[in-house]
């Protein structure tokens, strides 16, 4: 019955407005929302010891306020607050599919309405930029993203995107200072520091309220082109563990984009060694808006056999469990209005892999559907014992109505 309610929501017609904008002889802004209903089913492998159930369905949304001002150039500010309501037999299934729920930031601005369910009102963003002639410092909850690849990304430490998520509008933020000064119109210096945060499963998000000195990050990074090629140095501590790394990103002969980032991490944990993180890919886009890319991915701290995963991730742990990947994506535009993606991710130490089916279609100019299909193949698990990481995956649907205002 919650299937077809869901269905009849999102196929009826509606009538949306442009978001509130204004200008002033020195001021500006604008206030926009985001409306997102789904509907999800999952099933689950036979395993009532990892599973409550095999098959689960429901819906659910997530309601979305945004504003964006300033005065002159200088001056500006951005708010970005949400409210979810993800039913808890669909939280796992979430998960699998690269939500990201539960970043690491201050409980302080996050309340939740549900014992149960994931019932939550967050301020996602809430900053203050400052800029004058070539440097911009900006205060408080944003975004933060140092990556140059896409599907693997081993430079974004905060909150990163899972490899099979398709809808990246909405970075979450994390509680951060940041620095950019342009030396030249092609080369830029960046100072981060990001407020760490001890673990509190007594807390609505899972993170305690207030900072841990231990665990804040702070990094540097050097970016600049040579011969139409982008390069960057970075260097700092991330947590509780030292890295230094570096990416490049740009283009070949013309015709093959080429995008690779990674690091070398030391733990400041005695019990953990030293290890690699890295990702290459290839990308081109033909005239026909076929977009073909390929992306490796050396997870050094991974497990070389499925024996050796470990299931109870730290709050560091990126959520890969194996130590190498290959990702293959496609995208192409049927129509105006249809677009169509899929992605091809390979567990090359257990031959374990996820197909994801992604399509949005444009209803209007301020709507549209999208339906996401995710599709494991792997060893299931057998009693506690794991013999795959896709294997684990649950077969999902998700069909999504998004409105904006």
């Amino acid at each position: 019955m919650k299937a077809v309610v869901c269905v009849l929501v999102l196929l009826w017609p509606v009538r949306t407005v442009g978001f509130y904008a204004w200008n002033g002889a020195d001021s500006y802004g604008d206030v926009r929302a985001l409306l997102r209903g789904f509907a999800s089913a999952y099933r689950y492998p036979e395993n009532g010891g990892f599973y409550p159930e095999q098959s689960v369905q429901g819906v659910g949304g997530v309601a979305r306020l945004m504003s964006l001002g300033g005065i002159g150039a200088q001056v500006g500010f951005e708010l970005n607050a949400y409210q979810s309501y993800i039913p808890s037999d669909l939280l796992l299934g979430s998960l699998a599919s690269g939500a990201a729920l539960d970043t690491e930031r201050s409980a302080a601005l996050d309340w939740s309405y549900s014992d149960d369910d994931y019932a939550h009102l967050a301020i996602d963003r809430l900053n203050a930029r400052w800029s004058v002639q070539r440097l911009d410092v900006r205060v408080g909850r944003q975004p933060v993203n140092l990556a140059t690849t896409f599907y693997f990304t081993p430079n974004d430490f905060f909150a990163p995107f899972a490899a099979q998520a398709f809808f990246r509008v909405y970075k979450p933020g994390v509680d951060a200072a940041r620095a950019d000064y342009r030396l030249d119109n092609l080369s830029t210096v960046s100072v981060v520091s990001v407020l760490g945060y001890e673990p509190d499963p007594q807390a609505e998000t899972g993170w305690s309220g207030r900072p841990d000195a231990d665990r804040n990050s702070y990094l540097g990074r050097l970016a600049g082109v040579v011969h139409d090629v982008e390069l960057a140095l970075l260097a700092g501590r991330v947590r509780r563990t030292d890295i230094i790394g570096a990416s490049l990103q740009g283009e070949w002969f013309d015709w093959l984009g080429v995008r690779a980032e990674g690091h070398i991490a030391a733990p400041r944990d005695d019990v953990e060694n030293n290890y690699t993180e890295l990702s290459v890919g290839f990308e081109h886009r033909w005239p026909t808006s076929l977009e073909l890319r390929l992306e490796y991915f050396h997870h050094g701290s991974g497990a070389d056999d499925e024996d050796d995963y470990r299931l109870v991730l730290l709050p560091d742990a990126s959520g890969y469990l194996a130590r190498r990947y290959l990702a293959l994506g496609a995208g192409y535009e049927f129509t105006p209005l249809l677009r169509g993606e899929a992605l091809v991710i390979a567990n090359l130490v257990d031959a374990s892999r996820l197909l994801s089916l992604y399509a949005v279609y444009s209803l209007a100019d301020e709507a549209e559907l999208a339906l996401n299909v995710g599709l494991p193949v792997g060893d299931e698990p057998e009693g506690s014992r794991v013999r795959s990481e896709f294997g684990l995956f649950p077969r999902a649907g998700t069909l999504e109505l998004r409105l904006y205002f």
